[in-house]
């Protein structure tokens, strides 16, 4: 006889059955998860933020027609929006295509700390308005947080627009700038606020309360302007920021919480990201090619 007294065959066995069960109710739970985050994608959200780059692709690459229509073809039925982030090197054709699709446009001008490049985004910011392709015109997209150009140059690009263009005109920053620049907000028909709980590291179960509490911010920044949520999502792997852990499931629960709270509370959202894109591992680290919603193949993650 062999007495192992530390374990015994009955106690493997009751650890196993756990361990299953636990396994099954884990697998049960993901698969409601995703039915619900399939119901809330058939039904479509407000906007959705466009990902033009295909593999091997990036900023500075001339984006084609082609792969621009074949893109807005898979988001189009999802959504009655896109925001696309520049009017260069092939970008221009993003709301001219999205047009084609019966979709709303909001759209970017990138600006950054070359002055040349900003006088040509500026101007095709300009061009496409007078086309009639742009419901929102957005002058820059974080300048402020990046530290690109100073708060009068930006200034002075938001004032060349609006005299030129007969849309809404507004500025894309982190949410909290527009409490810290005044007279950036007063510049703003509209308010363009990113607010991502990801990014300041809190865990997912608090990532809901924490993102009404930066749009809560932002319209108090706001003085009764409208306010958009122009980019809000939560990746689906990578490395994680400390207690904010990137997987599909948070990133399905993420999408779906999103869109409970701004359809119920009637608050116009911009979803990021419609495509994952690798080359903004560069940027973000790891985590930061796994946003879309669809991965870099064009199929959908979840």
């Amino acid at each position: 006889m062999s007495f192992k007294g530390e374990r015994t065959f009955d106690d493997k066995f009751r650890e196993d059955k756990v361990l299953s069960l636990t396994t099954r109710k884990a697998l049960e739970e993901r698969k409601n998860l995703k039915k619900r985050f399939g119901r809330f994608w058939k039904e479509g959200i407000h906007g959705l933020c466009f990902s033009p780059y295909e593999e091997g692709q990036s900023p500075g690459d001339i984006i084609s027609e082609e792969q621009i229509r074949r893109r807005m073809a898979l988001i189009a039925p999802h959504t009655e929006w896109i925001r696309s982030f520049s009017c260069t090197e092939g970008n221009e054709h993003i709301p001219r295509i999205a047009r084609e699709f019966g979709l709303k446009t909001l759209v970017g001008a990138w600006l950054g700390t070359d002055a040349e490049i900003n006088k040509k985004e500026v101007r095709g910011l300009i061009d496409l308005c007078s086309e009639g392709m742009v419901d929102i015109a957005a002058v820059g997209n974080e300048v402020l947080y990046r530290g690109d150009l100073s708060r009068e140059e930006l200034l002075d690009f938001i004032h060349q627009v609006k005299n030129k263009v007969d849309v809404p005109v507004g500025y894309v920053d982190a949410y909290y700038e527009f409490t810290d620049h005044p007279d950036i907000t007063e510049a703003c028909d509209v308010l363009l606020a990113n607010c991502y709980p990801y990014w300041e590291a809190c865990p997912f179960e608090y990532s809901l309360l924490y993102m009404k509490e930066m749009y809560a911010q932002a319209k108090a920044a706001a003085n009764g302007k409208p306010v958009i949520i122009s980019e809000t999502g939560w990746p689906s792997q990578g490395a994680g920021l400390h207690t904010a852990l990137p997987s599909k499931e948070n990133a399905m629960g993420y999408y779906i919480n999103t869109q409970q709270w701004t359809k119920q509370d009637d608050i116009p959202v911009f979803y990021f990201s419609s495509f994952d894109e690798s080359w903004k591992v560069g940027a973000e680290g790891d985590v930061g090619a796994y946003w879309g919603i669809m991965d870099k193949e064009e199929k959908l993650k979840f």
